[in-house]
């Protein structure tokens, strides 16, 4: 048995995963999805970068956890890369789901073609926070429009900080275990830091013909997948 600690992306809470837990606790392992501070039911709660690895970090700690495999979302890997090289030999395992990586001394918006500027334009005309995404955010990846409106309807503003404070990382992410999931609908290829990434003997890429949000539009495969990273 393992223990799957999901973290959605940007905007999302525990809730985004309430499609894939089952699959997993039906194959025998413990799944715990996790909200990360500022979102969701945890509104309200101050966050920066190293808040997010905290919490996910904290949430290992507090419920004791062995053979852990982090799953990081979209924004959530650059936490959940984090996280793996600070949890010890608890980890077994990292799973980053179409995510960012993290690089030491780099935030989320560094990755930005346009380095970020048009994300902090955002965040200095919303209070600080990256606004919940139109439903038009989401077409053209596989969702149906209840999907898109599910999504739409429980995505709180993201906070800020989390996007602009960069990364800390004693090494590179080559030596984790890890897994890159790319889902391919629309961009096809992954990102130089991920495809240098892919490059190592510890890093393996697997492919869905789906878009961004898999836990949505496609959770059954989604969770095999991640059943399939440590074996059944």
């Amino acid at each position: 048995m393992v223990n799957y600690v999901l973290v959605a992306g940007a905007r999302l809470g525990s809730w985004a995963w309430d499609e894939v837990v089952p699959y997993l606790g039906a194959a025998g392992h413990g799944v715990y999805p996790l909200t990360l501070s500022g979102l969701a039911e945890k509104q309200g709660v101050p966050a920066g970068q190293q808040t997010h690895v905290q919490d996910i970090v904290d949430e290992v700690e507090r419920l004791d956890l062995r053979e852990v495999v982090l799953v990081g979302h979209s924004y959530s890997g650059i936490p959940v890369g984090q996280a793996a090289e600070r949890v010890g030999d608890r980890l077994a395992g990292v799973v980053f789901v179409d995510s960012s990586v993290p690089a030491d001394g780099e935030a989320f918006a560094s990755s930005w073609p346009d380095g970020g500027a048009m994300l902090r334009a955002s965040l200095a005309d919303n209070g600080g926070f990256w606004p919940v995404a139109p439903a038009t955010h989401f077409e053209d990846h596989g969702l149906t429009d209840e999907q898109i409106a599910r999504i739409v309807r429980g995505s709180t503003p993201h906070p800020g900080a989390t996007l602009t404070e960069p990364a800390v990382l004693e090494r590179p992410l080559d030596h984790l275990p890890a897994t890159y999931i790319k889902c391919t609908l629309g961009d096809p290829e992954p990102s130089d830091d991920v495809a240098k990434l892919l490059g190592g003997e510890d890093w393996r890429l697997v492919e869905m013909d789906t878009g961004h949000w898999p836990m949505f539009s496609q959770p059954r495969e989604l969770a095999q997948i991640l059943l399939d990273t440590v074996g059944e």
